[in-house]
C-alpha cells in the first residue's frame, strides 16, 4: 500500500488521452477499439450469412463498392478471408479488449481500493501493442492476393506457403502475435494489482466476483498466451525464412520433416482454455450483477470461487477434445473426453448458484440485469450442446458441421457478449458520468436475445441434418439442398440481429455526450467503485478505503439506517 501514491493528472493533450497511463483512460481506449472492431466484425458476418442464403448474388448496399472486380459478388476466395477473419477479429480484437481490457482496465483497481494498476506503463504499452496487433491485421485485408484464407484456426499446411501465398497469412500471424503479447502485459499487470494493492480488510473472500473472474482469466493469459505465440513465431519462420516445422516431409518431396498436427496441439493447447479466458470475466460479472439486482447475497460465494478455480485448472487438460479426428490414440481420446466431461460440473455448480442468487430475490429488471439472465440462457444453451462434441462417438459425426459453430457462438461469443453487454450498461455511469436510456437498453436486449438464439438453435438443426460449415455454396451439394431454407431463416435473423446493435450504437452515442447525468450511485450498489464521487477523480481514492464487508451485502437485517444494501467501507450493527 506505500507504493499507492496520489500523481499529478497530466495537462498534455497526449499524455491525457493518447498515451496516458491511467487505468481508466485506457480502459475507455479498449472500450472504443474493441466496439469500432466488433462492428468490423459483425459487417464481416452479415455478408457471410448473405452469401449463403442467396449463394451468387451480389451483397446489397455495400458489394459493389467493396468488390468491384466481380460486381458485388463474393467469389469463394473472398468467401474464404470473410469467414476468417471474422473469427479472428471477434475473438482477438473485439471481445478480448472489450471484456478483459476496457472492464478489466476500469473495475479492477476501482473494486479492490487501488488508485491505479501497478505498472501503469506496462498497462499503456498493453494498449497500444493490441492497437499495432489491429492495424497490422487491417493492413493485411489490403495487400496484393488478399488476407488469410485459413480459416481463424490458421491450420497448417492451409497456412503455410504450400497452400497460403502472398503476405496476408504472415501479417495475420504477427497479429495474433502482438496480440497475444497485449493480453500477456495485461495479464501479469492485472495478476500483480490484485495479489499487491487491495485495501486494508479485502480480503480474497471478499473481492467482488468481477476480479475473480478477470484475475482468473489472467493467470490463464500468461500460462497460455505464450503458447499461440510459439505457435505464430513458428509459422512466420516457415512462411519467411523457409523453414518445415508444419510442412510434412512428404509435401516437401523429402526434405525437411515437420508436422502439420503439432501446429493442433499448440493452437489448442491455448485454444481452448481461451474459451475460459473469455468467460471466466462473463461468470464473474454476472455473478456480481445477479446478486446487485436481485437484492440478495450471491448464492455459494464460496462455491462459485471455488468453481471458477476448478475451471481454470482443468481448462488446461481438455483441449484434445478439439482433435479427436485427427487420429489421436483411443486412450488419449477417451481420457480427453472424460476430462472434458469433467469440466461441466464446476460449470453446472455456478449455473445452479446463479438461479438460487435469483431465487425469491427482489428483481430490478434492469438493461444489466436482463442481459446477466440472457447469459444463463445462451450459456446453458450451449453447455447442453457441447456434451455432444465432448463425446467421441457424436463428435465425430458433428465435427466440421454447423453444429460446432451453433455450440461455439452460444457457449463462447453469445454468452461473452452478453456479459459484455451487461458490464457496458453497469458501469457506463461511472465511467462517463451519465446514464444511458433504459427504455432503449432494453429494446436492444429483446431484439438481440430472441434473433441471436433463432440463428444458432436453428444451426443445430442444420449441423445435426449434416451440413458442413466453410462451404461456399451449400446448394452445390444436392444432399444439402433440401436445408437451404433453413440457411435464409438463419439469415433472415442474423440481420434482425445486426439492426438490433444499431440501437445499441445510438443510445452509447447520443447517452456519452447529451445522456442525463449519473448520480454517484444509480444502482444502491455497495462495491467500492459506487463509493467515490462521479466523475471519477484522477487519483480515483483521495485516503485509500478499509473494508469491513462483503460485495453482497443485501437484505440484511443487521443494515444500519433501514436500507436493503450496505457499503463494503461500512459496518453492519453490532
Amino acid at each position: 500500500m506505500s507504493g499507492q501514491h496520489i500523481h499529478a493528472e497530466p495537462t498534455n493533450f497526449f499524455r491525457k488521452h493518447v498515451f496516458s497511463v491511467d487505468h481508466k483512460v485506457i480502459a475507455k481506449q479498449f472500450l472504443w477499439f474493441g466496439l469500432i472492431w466488433l462492428g468490423i466484425g459483425g459487417v464481416m458476418a452479415m455478408m457471410i450469412r448473405w452469401q449463403l442464403a442467396n449463394p451468387g448474388e451480389p451483397v446489397p448496399v455495400i458489394g459493389s463498392m467493396l468488390f468491384p472486380r466481380t460486381n458485388g459478388v463474393l467469389d469463394p476466395a473472398t468467401y474464404n478471408t470473410l469467414f476468417t477473419m471474422h473469427g479472428t477479429i471477434m475473438i482477438f480484437l473485439g471481445l478480448t479488449p472489450l471484456m478483459i481490457g476496457a472492464i478489466g482496465n476500469w473495475s479492477i483497481p476501482l473494486m479492490i481500493g487501488a488508485r491505479d494498476m501497478i505498472f501503469p506503463l506496462l498497462n499503456c504499452l498493453s494498449f497500444w501493442a493490441m492497437f499495432l496487433g489491429g492495424a497490422v491485421g487491417f493492413i493485411s485485408l489490403f495487400v496484393p492476393l488478399g488476407a488469410t484464407e485459413a480459416g481463424w484456426t490458421g491450420y497448417p499446411t492451409l497456412s503455410t506457403t504450400i497452400n497460403g501465398v502472398g503476405s496476408g497469412e504472415t501479417l495475420w500471424a504477427i497479429a495474433v502475435f502482438l496480440i497475444g503479447a497485449s493480453s500477456i502485459m495485461g495479464g501479469i499487470n492485472y495478476m500483480t494489482t490484485v495479489i499487491r494493492l487491495r485495501a486494508p480488510g479485502m480480503t480474497w473472500q471478499r473481492l467482488p466476483l468481477t476480479v475473480w473472474g478477470i484475475f482468473l482469466t489472467s493467470v490463464l493469459n500468461v500460462l497460455f498466451v505464450p503458447v499461440i505465440g510459439s505457435a505464430m513465431l513458428l509459422l512466420i519462420m516457415d512462411r519467411v525464412f523457409g523453414t518445415t516445422f508444419f510442412i510434412p516431409a512428404s509435401i516437401m518431396q523429402g526434405a525437411g520433416g515437420g508436422d502439420p498436427i503439432l501446429y493442433q496441439h499448440l493452437f489448442w493447447i491455448f485454444g481452448h482454455p481461451e474459451v475460459y479466458i473469455l468467460i471466466l470475466p462473463a461468470w464473474g460479472i454476472i455473478g456480481d450483477l445477479l446478486s446487485f439486482f436481485s437484492r440478495k447475497p450471491a448464492f455459494g460465494y464460496r462455491a462459485q470461487v471455488g468453481a471458477m478455480v476448478a475451471v481454470t485448472l482443468l481448462s488446461a487438460v481438455v483441449y484434445g477434445h478439439h482433435m479427436f479426428t485427427t487420429g489421436l490414440s483411443a486412450m488419449l481420446g477417451e481420457s480427453f473426453m472424460l476430462l472434458t466431461m469433467i469440466i461441466s460440473v464446476p460449470a453446472e455448480i455456478l449455473f445452479f448458484n446463479w438461479l438460487h442468487t435469483l431465487w425469491k430475490g427482489n428483481l430490478r429488471l434492469t438493461t444489466p440485469m436482463l442481459f446477466s439472465m440472457g447469459v444463463i440462457f445462451v450459456f446453458g444453451l450451449g453447455g447442453l450442446t457441447g456434451i455432444y462434441l465432448a463425446t467421441i462417438g457424436t463428435d465425430i459425426f458433428l465435427h466440421d458441421t454447423y453444429f460446432v459453430v451453433g455450440h461455439f457462438h452460444l457457449t463462447m461469443a453469445a454468452s461473452a457478449l452478453f456479459a459484455t453487454f451487461a458490464g457496458i450498461y453497469f458501469w457506463f455511469p461511472k465511467m462517463f458520468a451519465r446514464e444511458m436510456n433504459e427504455f432503449l437498453g432494453k429494446t436492444h436486449f429483446w431484439f438481440t436475445v430472441i434473433p441471436l438464439v433463432t440463428v444458432f438453435c436453428l444451426m443445430f438443426v442444420m449441423g445435426y441434418a449434416g451440413m458442413p460449415r466453410r462451404y461456399y455454396d451449400h446448394t452445390s451439394a444436392e444432399y444439402l439442398r433440401s436445408l437451404q431454407h433453413l440457411n435464409k431463416y438463419a439469415t433472415h435473423a442474423a440481420f434482425l440481429l445486426g439492426a438490433a446493435q444499431l440501437v445499441f450504437v445510438y443510445n452509447f452515442i447520443r447517452s456519452r455526450w447529451w445522456g442525463k447525468p449519473a448520480s454517484q450511485n444509480p444502482w444502491e450498489v455497495g462495491t467500492l467503485d459506487w463509493t467515490m464521487e462521479t466523475p471519477v477523480p484522477h487519483y480515483n481514492f483521495k485516503e485509500i478505503p478499509e473494508v469491513f464487508t462483503g460485495p453482497h451485502e443485501f437484505s440484511n437485517p443487521d443494515i444500519p439506517d433501514g436500507k436493503d444494501w450496505i457499503s463494503m467501507t461500512e459496518k453492519l450493527k453490532a
